[in-house]
């Protein structure tokens, strides 16, 4: 049986392009992923990065939804030290009221951005220090079981919406082992660890009501093209943009400047970021990816498709469903 496949939309924002357009491209490929089977499609809180517009996590969530019809929508995640679990599982059982049995909440410790943008979002740096008891206290909310006496999630309370723990370290690997949960791992930016969290992940888990067995869902990056130059001249692109949004502070540079910056130190750790990606024919990249579920333990891939251009985004993903085996919807 083929490895489910599910998809994770940065709604990304390219040069002179609005958020409007980015979100009507983010709708295009809900729809797509739908007929072509993916599992879900999870969007990421991120604060003050131009390049992606999908902050209003809940909200995009809600439009998306409301533009498809069966695949399963969700975050990745929501960065809890940002909120109070209150407002989360208000916001989320709001969500699953409206959309029931189609919403997933994935949970990450990360603030999602800066210093200065977390001054801006009224958060402590030392919030992360309590998300372990902030899980704890939504997970309350949902199953009805309120740990705060006399405050109750509404709506919220008793839709049990399925959480998921997001990282890319052993801590996050302890935690969701420790409370039974599903472990998504951040390899399509981070994937030094990853061996390693999962083995721990695995080894440590502990049967929950929510979950029997431990699920790995491994973050991948994938480029897959009608030809191997064109997925590479796409992947060219995408790390080129990575020079101005991680090293250049917003500056843009041109493509000649990218390259120079790319074989530096600080470039090649941006390399080190993108090293989890499959990128070439559909072919190819299939037979990366069977490789990566091995090297991974996954049993889940949630597949990231960073090309710059909507058109090459879409073709990545019905090229990775055909190749792979998902089943077209009726």
């Amino acid at each position: 049986m083929p490895i489910p496949l599910s998809i994770l939309d940065l709604a990304l924002t390219g040069p002179g392009q609005t958020a409007r357009e980015s979100f009507a491209a983010s709708v295009a490929l809900a729809q797509l992923a739908e007929r072509w089977g993916y599992r879900r499609i999870w969007y990421a809180e991120h604060h003050n990065i131009s390049a992606i517009s999908s902050s209003a996590t809940a909200v995009l969530i809600a439009h998306i939804a409301s533009q498809t019809n069966s695949i399963r929508l969700g975050a990745a995640g929501i960065m809890l030290p940002n909120h109070s679990p209150l407002v989360i599982a208000e916001q989320f059982g709001t969500l699953e009221s409206l959309h029931p049995g189609r919403i997933d909440l994935g949970l990450g410790r990360a603030p999602g951005t800066d210093q200065k943008t977390l001054r801006a979002l009224r958060r402590e740096p030392l919030a992360a220090d309590r998300f372990p008891e902030d899980v704890l206290e939504l997970q309350a909310f949902f199953s009805g079981e309120s740990l705060i006496p006399g405050v109750e999630a509404t709506p919220g309370k008793g839709l049990k919406v399925p959480l998921y723990l997001l990282g890319s370290s052993l801590f996050g690997a302890h935690l969701a082992a420790a409370l039974g949960l599903p472990y998504g791992f951040a390899s399509h930016f981070a994937p030094a660890a990853l061996e390693e969290a999962v083995a721990v992940y695995r080894r440590e888990f502990r049967p929950s009501r929510q979950l029997e067995r431990p699920w790995v869902i491994a973050g991948v990056n994938v480029i897959a093209a009608e030809t191997s130059a064109s997925a590479q001249t796409q992947f060219r692109a995408v790390k080129r943009a990575r020079v101005s949004t991680f090293l250049g502070k917003g500056r843009r540079f041109s493509d000649e400047e990218a390259d120079v910056l790319l074989a530096s130190p600080a470039g090649m750790q941006l390399e080190e970021m993108v090293s989890c990606s499959a990128v070439g024919t559909g072919a190819e990249v299939r037979a990366w990816l069977e490789r990566f579920v091995v090297r991974a333990q996954a049993d889940e891939l949630i597949t990231v498709h960073p090309s710059p251009a909507i058109a090459d985004r879409l073709c990545s993903v019905e090229l990775l469903a055909i190749v792979m085996g998902q089943v077209a919807a009726a």
